[in-house]
């Protein structure tokens, strides 16, 4: 495995979404640049989406508050223009994000890098970065949020996922509800 580096920057659009049915759903985050159509698609786990669109949220929140001058970034989101795009061919599984902010520029950098099973030190995997303005990555998390909660209900004694005919709740005892 090479270890290679991937700049989608800037990214004409970005986004996450999930595809599948709720308790066996596969969550993916997708990019691209005007100059190359052909989007950028990585395999993320749900928590990984969660944390990303809470980690996006407190670095607007962080740089409103210390950079009063920005315009806010508003995350009104359609549904349509959030899917994922065709062909959904991943790059790779991300065993980690991060986020950062370049203000020099004023974007905000979202990194995936490949999740290895055994990382020899010549090899590690390879990694992607998505440029993308501040109203790019407030959609993307409010998206992200939405897409999350389509999920299956969460009990609300023990706050796991429920199937349709219930589950083994460790709050009651193991009963089945």
């Amino acid at each position: 495995m090479d270890h290679y580096s991937l700049d989608i920057n800037p990214a004409e659009h970005v986004t996450v979404d999930a595809i599948g049915q709720p308790g066996s759903r596969v969550f993916y985050i997708q990019g691209w640049r005007a100059a190359d159509p052909q989007p950028v698609t990585i395999i993320i786990e749900k928590i990984q989406l969660l944390s990303l669109a809470a980690g996006i949220e407190q670095l607007l929140a962080e740089l409103g508050k210390q950079k009063t001058e920005l315009a806010t970034a508003e995350a009104e989101v359609e549904a349509e223009k959030m899917r994922i795009h065709p062909p959904v061919d991943p790059l790779f599984r991300a065993g980690e994000l991060g986020i950062g902010y370049d203000a020099d520029h004023d974007q905000v950098v979202i990194l995936a890098r490949e999740a290895v099973m055994e990382v020899e030190e010549s090899q590690a995997g390879g990694e992607v970065r998505f440029w993308c303005t501040r109203q790019q990555a407030s959609r993307l998390a409010a998206w992200g949020r939405e897409v999350v909660s389509r999920g299956r209900p969460l009990c609300p004694q023990c706050g796991q996922p429920m199937e349709p005919e219930g589950h083994f709740c460790p709050k009651k005892n193991g009963h089945k509800h």
